[in-house]
């Protein structure tokens, strides 16, 4: 199982007293240190790998299960000793075009916090995260290591959603010119809009999970607690009114720049018709007298000027009625 093992550390009261060892040797080292909590981080592991830690701290097979298919939804539900959380951190690229996401399992008992990471991310910011209050982490124990990775998840969501909205900063101008964004300008905002959808399909739920978190009848958060986890509902319940405003912002972006397209092609489409119009006079008038039928002046140089003239006079009228409606 050793492949499969990110990190691990044991707190009590708020200090670390032991880090960096095996699963197997987790269950002792609780029963060491009667006061002390346990965070334990595995990276992908199997079924098996999960199995030996579940019989070690009574985990449900179906909890077990959520933590090793890939792509469960972000939930909160609870078992026979144990909690069990789904969660998704977040990055979005330098460009903000590209998401990426790591999928966070995590089983919460009385005395134990075991994440289970489906792909590699930093787990540093966590550690940091509960290292920078070691006086509430002494009276917090699981629960404030569990306040730690949501208050850090919902964070990284907010940074997303800030990155997103600059990225349509850059392209906003573009999509809103005359005549309609060049085509790498609309890849790249309709990239946008797919990297929103997703970031909105790990956020949506987050204000639901945190509240449910702070339920009575879990019993996992006190009065010592309870506002920080608040805190983090109102953080996770500001970061879904972002995304939200970013996802009409951005549809917004792309309807107006098909607009300004479709007026643009009425424009053209307009033109085009009244130069054929302007065409079709003279083409009348030629297939008029073109057939058994003299024209005035017919076999004379002044019928030529005549038939000239009215060919000129008949469509230069024609243009300036046009150009007067604003059709050219």
């Amino acid at each position: 199982m050793t492949s499969n093992q990110g990190a691990a550390r044991l707190y009590e009261k708020g200090k670390v007293v032991a880090e960096g060892f095996s699963p197997d040797e987790a269950p002792g080292l609780l029963r060491e240190h009667p006061e002390s909590v346990l965070w334990l981080d595995l990276f992908d592991p199997d079924a098996a790998d999960l199995q030996a830690v579940a019989s070690d701290f009574r985990l449900h097979p179906l909890a077990i299960e959520d933590a090793v298919q890939d792509h469960e939804r972000p939930k909160l539900e609870r078992y026979p000793g144990h909690l069990f959380l789904n969660v998704y951190a977040v990055d979005i690229a330098t460009d903000a075009s590209r998401f990426g996401k790591t999928e966070v399992s995590a089983f919460v008992t009385d005395r134990a916090l075991i994440t289970v990471r489906k792909s590699p991310s930093d787990t540093s910011r966590f550690v940091q995260r509960w290292d920078a209050d070691a006086a509430l982490a002494a009276q917090g124990g699981v629960a404030f290591l569990l306040y730690g990775l949501l208050d850090v998840i919902v964070d990284g969501h907010f940074s997303a959603a800030q990155r997103l909205d600059g990225g349509m900063d850059s392209v906003e101008d573009q999509l809103l010119e005359e005549g309609g964004a060049p085509r790498p300008v609309r890849r790249h905002a309709i990239a946008l809009r797919k990297t929103v959808a997703a970031l909105r399909r790990a956020v949506a739920p987050m204000p639901e999970l945190v509240g449910r978190a702070m339920r009575a009848d879990l019993g996992l958060v006190d009065d010592g607690l309870r506002p920080y986890y608040r805190d983090v509902e109102d953080h996770a319940m500001h970061t879904v009114d972002e995304v939200e405003h970013l996802r009409d912002r951005i549809e917004g972006l792309l309807q107006a720049d098909l607009t300004e397209q479709s007026n643009v092609l009425n424009d053209i489409t307009r033109k085009l018709a009244a130069w054929a119009a302007i065409i079709a006079v003279p083409t009348a008038l030629t297939g008029y007298f073109g057939q058994n039928l003299p024209y005035p002046g017919f076999g004379k140089v002044s019928g030529l000027v005549y038939s000239s003239v009215l060919l000129v006079v008949s469509a230069g009228g024609l243009y300036w009625y046009l150009k007067k409606r604003g059709w050219l």
